[in-house]
């Protein structure tokens, strides 16, 4: 069976992100740099690319 795994990507030290689902009228994908104030995007979860999508 052939590996599906993927080469980690290398960011600046420091750097912590994170992801969260807000849930509302219209459920948002919430990515925040958490190490920066207001360092954040969001979009409609529907329109979020899955995982697979980004490999």
């Amino acid at each position: 069976m052939e590996s599906d795994a993927v080469d980690p990507t290398t960011a600046e030290t420091g750097t912590e992100a994170m992801a969260a689902i807000e849930q509302g009228s219209v459920d948002r994908l919430v990515i925040a740099d958490v190490n920066t104030d207001e360092a954040y995007l969001t979009v409609p979860l529907g329109e979020a690319a899955k995982l697979p999508d980004w490999r």
